[in-house]
C-alpha cells in the first residue's frame, strides 16, 4: 500500500493537501457564522486528512524549501477562493500583487 501511494506524483498530494487544509478553512468561517458544533468536527476531519495527504508529498520531494512554499501557495490560493467564491470576500490589488509574488517565489525556488 505504502509503495502505491508513494509512487503518486507529489504534485497531486501537495493540491489534496492544499485542498483539505482549505476545506478547514471553510469550516472555521462556518463555525465562526453559524457556531455549529458538528463545524469543529469537520475542520479537525479535513485538517488532519489534509496533513496525512502532506505526508507522501515531503516523503517524496523531500525539500520542504520547494514543497513547503508549493503547498503554502497552493492553500493561499484555494484559501482565498473559497473567501471570495463562498463568501464574497474582495481580495486588493495589494493582496493580488503579493499572491503573484509567492507564485513567483515558488517558480524560483523550483528552478534554482
Amino acid at each position: 500500500m505504502l509503495k502505491f501511494l508513494l509512487s503518486i506524483n507529489y504534485l497531486y498530494w501537495l493540491g489534496l493537501s492544499a485542498v483539505l487544509t482549505a476545506t478547514g478553512e471553510l469550516m472555521s468561517k462556518e463555525f465562526a457564522i453559524h457556531k455549529k458544533p458538528s463545524y469543529i468536527v469537520y475542520l479537525l476531519i479535513a485538517y488532519t486528512l489534509g496533513t496525512l495527504a502532506w505526508i507522501p508529498a515531503i516523503f517524496e520531494k523531500n525539500s520542504l524549501e520547494v514543497a513547503g512554499t508549493l503547498w503554502a501557495v497552493l492553500t493561499l490560493v484555494a484559501t482565498i477562493l473559497i473567501g471570495a467564491l463562498v463568501f464574497g470576500e474582495k481580495v486588493s490589488p495589494l493582496g493580488i500583487a503579493g499572491l503573484v509574488a509567492a507564485l513567483v517565489a515558488v517558480v524560483l525556488l523550483s528552478i534554482s
